[in-house]
């Protein structure tokens, strides 16, 4: 079976070569790509990190992806079998630079490995339907690209988690309904919530990168953490529409082989097929002309 890693993030950042190193990797170029060749991954959709690019317009530029530092925009080490959304720095927004901004966003937007945008509430402080994302919402309805919205606990203890509840994503999907918004890490820990409002809001998906960190065996992992992995299993049924749920890894997180495995639990056999490939593809859609 092919896969489509829905989330994962392809950024030179100390803390991220120890983050793989846990997972059993280094943080490289060369790394990934075997990882794919093993794992039979067709594509991935890396979640801007890097704060490399300018300004044109005025606004606020977009945080974009690369693992050789610093971004070279106009040839950037970027593999074929990979796009991107753009990191939104909600925090720098405002009322006046707002419009800006979405000129920024909307530079990159065109351009064929540009898959959506990457909202990041919980490390910023603003929550998703402020009106400073307004303009970014609207230039994804115009080029029918979703938004990608971090959701759930926070890797940083400065993270605040009023922000990142998935609940907060209930009233944007009711402002733009015309717009895909995705749950990333279905909301962790508050599962239930993410469900359900993926469940209420027809606009709404949820990817399921970041629910389990480094190398660990996978007998403890299954006995230690079997409630946690019902509940998953739970209210992914309870929302009863696997055509809105994508696998993703948060890679250099976890370890992908393990992490596929663990994913496959929780999904029906009969919806694998559309978990770990089909929805990415019609979800990003974009994807397709470049498979």
């Amino acid at each position: 079976m092919k896969i489509i890693d829905a989330h994962m993030h392809y950024y030179n950042k100390d803390g991220f070569v120890q983050v793989a190193a846990n997972a059993g990797y280094e943080n490289t170029a060369a790394c990934w790509q075997r990882i794919c060749e093993e794992n039979n991954i067709a594509f991935a959709v890396a979640m801007g990190n890097t704060m490399y690019t300018s300004s044109r317009y005025g606004g606020i530029p977009p945080r974009l992806i690369d693992l050789a530092a610093p971004f070279d925009e106009e040839n950037y080490n970027q593999p074929a079998n990979m796009g991107y959304c753009m990191g939104v720095q909600s925090e720098l927004i405002n009322e006046s630079n707002a419009e800006a901004t979405a000129r920024e966003f909307e530079h990159y937007i065109g351009q064929p490995h540009c898959l959506g945008i990457k909202l990041y509430p919980g490390y910023e402080s603003v929550y998703v339907n402020d009106k400073r994302h307004w303009p970014l919402f609207e230039l994804a309805r115009a080029y029918h690209v979703p938004v990608v919205i971090h959701t759930g606990d926070t890797a940083r203890p400065d993270g605040l988690l009023k922000y990142s509840h998935p609940l907060t994503v209930d009233e944007a999907a009711v402002n733009f309904p015309d717009v895909t918004f995705v749950i990333a890490h279905c909301g962790c820990p508050w599962l239930v919530d993410a469900a359900e409002v993926a469940a209420k809001n027809a606009n709404v998906c949820i990817d399921l990168s970041g629910l389990l960190e480094g190398k660990p065996k996978l007998l403890p992992v299954l006995e230690q953490q079997a409630g946690f992995w019902r509940q998953l299993h739970t209210w992914l049924a309870y929302m009863g529409d696997y055509s809105k749920v994508m696998y993703g890894s948060d890679w250099p997180l976890v370890n992908i082989p393990l992490y596929l495995r663990m994913i496959s639990y929780v999904i029906p056999d009969k919806q694998c097929e559309a978990v770990f490939y089909g929805n990415a593809l019609r979800i990003f859609n974009k994807i397709g002309a470049l498979l």
